[in-house]
């Protein structure tokens, strides 16, 4: 089956959903040799994958992925300014690696968000790359990681926020980690791990890695039972709102998606150089994010401002940009961000080691 859904994408034909679904299936189960692996997902590449194709591979990785359990997924939420009786889960995402040696914003954002009343789910493949990696940074600055599937559950119903960082050989893809590896270029693997969503989120805030694929993702989003999401495309910073130019981003709200442009000085800040936000080896990142955490203005804290604020915007929180940045300044300047970041801490450093035997 697998050589003829190659010959179809060589020359050009779109899949179905189904049928990538099944393809992707005998991918991941470890049915297809490696090297027809990697001619399927090289050509979906060059032909480009389209919504249903990118909808397909999500669902079929999906359905093997050990999701948590979470009431429903239907989260309460204490907060002064909102009382709604059901309240979802804001998934915070990105797409993995990217070349712009940035810090890891979103590992900032995330702990803005939760210091700001949302509940956050994390999740991801934990990267051989330990210069940047944010599961080797949250281990850094204290956060344990190896804990078990209901302690992550714990972790985001006690104190807001739980991180299920997936080791790259273990999971539902260790049967094309090594392939992936090898390989070196991302594949319709790099769009399909963000949309993955064991925590039951219909809530999303995603960065993506071209400007093309901003309104393909919203839509897959859509189709995978996503509500509301903010998805973009950062000038300089690729997966991340950006500072240092333009950003696309394209918004699913009451089941349509629109597209639009922000500039970082529409909201008052002064547009920077891509140095301005350089990271480092893990300890360096660490240091950026708590220094962040604690307070320091500048660059850095201005561009997770960007980022928490799509959050609370997407969340419901706030109605504008503007609100969300001015609540994002007030959650790191009361301190409540850097709160967040001890209680995980404490929390996770009670919880026993894990091997994560239930994910492979």
């Amino acid at each position: 089956m697998i050589r003829q859904v190659i010959q179809k994408v060589v020359t050009g034909r779109d899949l179905t959903e189904t049928e990538m679904q099944t393809a992707m299936s005998a991918v991941i189960d470890g049915k297809v040799p490696n090297s027809q692996v990697a001619a399927f997902v090289t050509a979906l590449r060059m032909k480009g994958e389209t919504v249903a194709e990118i909808t397909g591979a999500a669902k079929a990785i999906a359905s093997r992925v050990v999701n948590l359990q979470l009431n429903n997924h239907l989260i309460n939420l204490d907060r002064d300014d909102i009382n709604l009786e059901n309240e979802t889960i804001l998934k915070v995402g990105d797409t993995g690696d990217n070349n712009t040696r940035t810090f890891n914003v979103s590992t900032a954002t995330a702990f803005v968000l939760a210091g700001g009343g949302l509940r956050i789910a994390r999740h991801g493949i934990r990267s051989e790359n330990k210069h940047f990696g944010s599961a080797d940074v949250l281990a850094d600055l204290g956060v344990k990681l190896d804990i078990s599937h209901s302690d992550v559950e714990g972790c985001i119903e006690e104190v807001g926020i739980g991180f299920l960082f997936i080791p790259f050989q273990q999971g539902p893809m260790r049967n094309v980690a090594h392939i992936r590896e090898e390989m070196g270029i991302r594949t319709i693997f790099n769009l399909v791990s963000p949309l993955l969503n064991p925590a039951g989120a219909t809530a999303h805030v995603l960065g993506v890695y071209e400007p093309a694929l901003t309104e393909k993702m919203a839509q897959a989003l859509q189709n995978l039972g996503a509500e509301r999401a903010f998805v973009f495309f950062g000038e300089e910073t690729f997966d991340e709102i950006s500072i240092c130019g333009a950003t696309r981003i394209s918004r699913l709200e009451n089941g349509k998606i629109t597209t639009a442009m922000i500039q970082p000085e529409d909201y008052g800040f002064e547009k920077v150089k891509q140095d301005a936000l350089k990271g480092g080896n893990v300890a360096e990142n660490a240091r950026i994010i708590n220094k962040i955490l604690c307070g320091e203005k500048g660059p850095c804290r201005d561009i997770v401002l960007m980022n928490a604020a799509a959050g609370f915007v997407v969340s419901g929180l706030d109605n504008s940009f503007q609100e969300g940045i001015e609540r994002a300044a007030q959650v790191i300047d009361s301190g409540k961000a850097r709160q967040k970041l001890d209680a995980l801490v404490q929390y996770t450093r009670q919880c026993e080691p894990f091997v994560r035997k239930d994910l492979e």
